[in-house]
């Protein structure tokens, strides 16, 4: 007698061993069995006839902090086969934070993760950013502590290095961290405060994160071009500190980027990267287009600034022209002043500042002054990231999918509705990227092994009973930059720690998602 049993499907087990044919029983959240079980009964049976059953996939890179607490992103994600999303992410969340801290985040990334409706305006540690994820969600959460959260909780915005009894201080907030259920450390090196921080600062608070077996997260201080410097950088960090690496959203010259992994590997670091299926990103506007000299935490001394008419047309003249028929508008909030702007969601740059009879240097300065710096954009990827890079990246192995979802803005980029789904039906069935099986381990036990979640990520009887069903004809992405929030097809059943949270498509309203602990997965 099972609590529930998957029949007559083609597992994938996650370990790259060839697809199989096999009932799966489940059991008290776990799967109990694997093989032939036509004489089990069980409270539930699922036909899984001519599809595939996979291990919940992970979703190594999402900004859906807050967000994963809407029903409509818990469904966007669970119709691509994920079930736990890695959060935390580039350095900046909600915990562990003072509320100065709480308040400067939810500001400055109020396009990226928005305000999270479960915490007020006091300090927040990481068990308790945690405890807002258990029977509240239908999909499992795994969390990074970040370090630009520490620094502005032990410095503020102070430009400059640590004195000892800080870096002590971040130290043992991390260490804190660790010990509430975290899963490693984030940083965000091109945002604020990240951006002040140096290698040994970095190694320091790195270092009780290489004592657990857990990974350095990084995103990187430079990308495409530069990505040759911010790996040098996130390389000697991991070095110092003997810590394990982890690239976030990988994207720039294939060859090179490949290269640069393959050498750090040799040489004996523990160095694995995520990246997504498209060739635009997503970030908040000023962090794409304002210049250094303007770098400042407290936001309304930036928006100040750039109101002055001198430093306006400094920053006007300074804008890169190129990265200006880039951008896509994809949040654009109304201000409190009665002003208009949120027509701009979802228009180019220079169609909106066609529209408003206006430069687009001078809508863009617009844009961030009267939504006071809270406006984001995609943007299009420049020549040294092209598809062919874009898919080499995706073949090595020590690659797995992070979507970099992020669920703000009338506009968004398509991938968190999108990026799982495009990986099996366009670069699995249609390309050849990888094979099916292949897929199971890029997605599901790579990054389950990476983030320390050692009872996810493979079909195995004692393991947790994460499990989707896949119909390998039908699986693709529907969403795209015009209509980004388009829910994928081919995935209709989802099983969350040995409960059903997605039957037929729908979701059943069972809140089985958990914030998962490393090492012992739950």
């Amino acid at each position: 007698m099972f609590d529930l049993v998957l029949r007559g499907g083609w597992v994938l087990d996650g370990t790259c061993a060839p697809a199989f044919r096999a009932d799966v029983g489940v059991t008290s959240g776990q799967i109990a069995a694997v093989g032939r079980l036509d004489a089990a009964s069980a409270g539930t049976v699922l036909n899984a006839a001519d599809r595939y059953v996979v291990p919940g996939f992970i979703d190594a890179h999402a900004h859906a902090d807050a967000a994963v607490l809407e029903p409509s992103v818990q469904l966007a994600a669970l119709r691509q086969g994920v079930t736990t999303l890695i959060l935390g992410q580039d350095g900046l969340s909600y915990a562990p934070a003072t509320p100065a801290t709480l308040a400067f985040v939810t500001r400055y990334f109020a396009a990226i993760n928005g305000r999270h409706p479960a915490l007020g305006d006091g300090a927040v540690s990481v068990a308790e950013l945690l405890a807002t994820w258990r029977g509240t969600t239908a999909l499992n959460t795994a969390f990074l502590v970040p370090h630009g959260t520490v620094r502005f909780s032990v410095l503020g915005g102070a430009v400059r290095p640590p004195e000892r009894d800080e870096l002590t201080a971040m130290r043992r907030l991390v260490e804190r961290g660790l010990a509430e259920g975290a899963v490693g450390v984030s940083t965000g090196l091109e945002y604020l405060p990240g951006r002040y921080a140096d290698v040994t600062e970095v190694a320091e608070v790195c270092q009780p994160v290489a004592e657990a077996g857990l990974p350095y997260v990084t995103h990187m201080r430079g990308y495409g071009a530069a990505a040759a410097t911010g790996f040098a950088e996130a390389r000697a960090i991991g070095a110092a500190a003997g810590v394990a690496v982890h690239i976030s959203h990988y994207h720039g010259p294939g060859a090179a980027l490949l290269s640069m992994v393959d050498d750090a590997r040799s040489s004996g670091l523990d160095i694995t990267f995520d990246s997504y299926p498209y060739l635009r990103s997503c970030t908040i506007l000023a962090m794409a287009a304002l210049p250094r000299w303007l770098d400042d935490t407290d936001l309304d001394r930036t928006v100040d600034a750039l109101s002055d008419p001198t430093n306006r047309r400094r920053v006007i003249d300074g804008l890169n022209p190129d990265l200006l028929t880039r951008i896509t508008l994809a949040h654009v909030p109304d201000p409190d002043d009665g002003q208009q702007w949120s027509w701009s969601e979802g228009c180019r740059l220079i169609d909106a500042a066609a529209e408003a009879g206006v430069p687009a240097g001078e809508l863009l300065v617009d844009l961030l002054v009267h939504t006071r710096l809270a406006a984001s954009a995609v943007i299009e990827a420049p020549p040294s990231t092209d598809e062919e890079s874009m898919r080499a990246l995706l073949r090595h192995p020590a690659h797995m999918a992070g979507s970099d979802g992020i669920y703000v803005g009338g506009h968004p980029h398509p991938r968190g509705w999108g990026a799982f789904a495009r990986l099996l039906g366009r670069h699995v069935r249609e390309l050849g990227d990888w094979t099916w099986e292949q897929a199971a381990a890029h997605l599901a036990s790579h990054p389950a092994r990476r983030f320390g979640l050692v009872d996810r990520g493979i079909i195995r009887p004692g393991l947790a009973a994460d499990l989707a069903v896949i119909d390998p004809v039908k699986v693709a992405d529907r969403a795209d930059y015009a209509s980004p929030r388009v829910l994928a097809v081919g995935v209709d059943d989802v099983i969350v720690n040995g409960v059903p949270v997605l039957r037929d498509g729908r979701l059943t309203g069972r809140l089985a998602g958990a914030p998962l602990t490393p090492h012992s997965g739950g």
